[in-house]
């Protein structure tokens, strides 16, 4: 614990980077518009590109790998949840200094789907958007084909990103630049971010169960 307590700066730190960077990619999917929306999609992918290459701490990819660790890993996702915050809220409120809030105006309408949207769904959204976000993360990571490496991550982010599944990190950058931030908008956060949770771990514990059962047999 004495050592995760160490850490916890340097994970934070790197998790503000790691929001700034999921920032990067929104501003590419919105600067396209609604009739880009394939192509914002496609360019989105570089929010994750950035954060794999330079190893910084995103929530959605952290998580996934919650039940290899020890529970004090927990105290790590909420600092890591905390800076990507941070990361995402700083993005947003320089790119409403800049020319570019103009793009607000499509972000509102993203986010007042959001809104609009029943619990559940963005529960449901959630899963499915870090189901797709492990893809990415464990394909990059462990493919040893450069080809499946650049089509696990492409796949995996922009397929969420076109099926309009829900991703924390994402949402922290768009509620704050069309400036929607309010209890209501903090639970459905928080809801979108379990969902990210249960999605991230699905896969991998299957992997678990399946192996379990197989040491059982032998």
């Amino acid at each position: 614990m004495k050592n995760t307590l160490y850490g916890l700066p340097k994970d934070f730190l790197l998790a503000v980077f790691a929001g700034i960077s999921i920032a990067l990619g929104g501003v590419a999917f919105l600067s396209v518009g609604a009739e880009g929306k394939i192509i914002g999609a496609l360019f989105f992918t570089v929010g994750l590109f950035i954060i794999l290459n330079f190893d910084f701490n995103l929530f959605t990819g952290k998580v996934c790998y919650a039940l290899d660790n020890k529970p004090d890993y927990l105290l790590r996702l909420v600092v890591i949840w905390l800076g990507n915050l941070c990361g995402a809220f700083i993005s947003a409120a320089a790119i409403n200094l800049t020319r570019l809030t103009s793009l607000s105006a499509y972000c509102s309408a993203v986010v007042q789907a959001k809104l609009s949207d029943e619990y559940s769904s963005l529960f449901i959204l959630g899963i499915f958007c870090n189901m797709l976000i492990y893809l990415a993360v464990h394909g990059y990571k462990n493919f040893r084909d450069p080809v499946a490496k650049i089509f696990a991550l492409f796949f995996g982010v922009s397929v969420f990103v076109l099926c309009g599944f829900e991703h924390c990190v994402a949402d922290m950058f768009y509620f704050s630049l069309a400036r929607a931030w309010s209890w209501d908008v903090l639970l459905r956060l928080v809801i979108i971010t379990l969902g990210n949770v249960v999605g991230g771990l699905l896969i991998p514990a299957l992997f678990k169960i399946t192996s379990l059962k197989g040491e059982k047999k032998e």
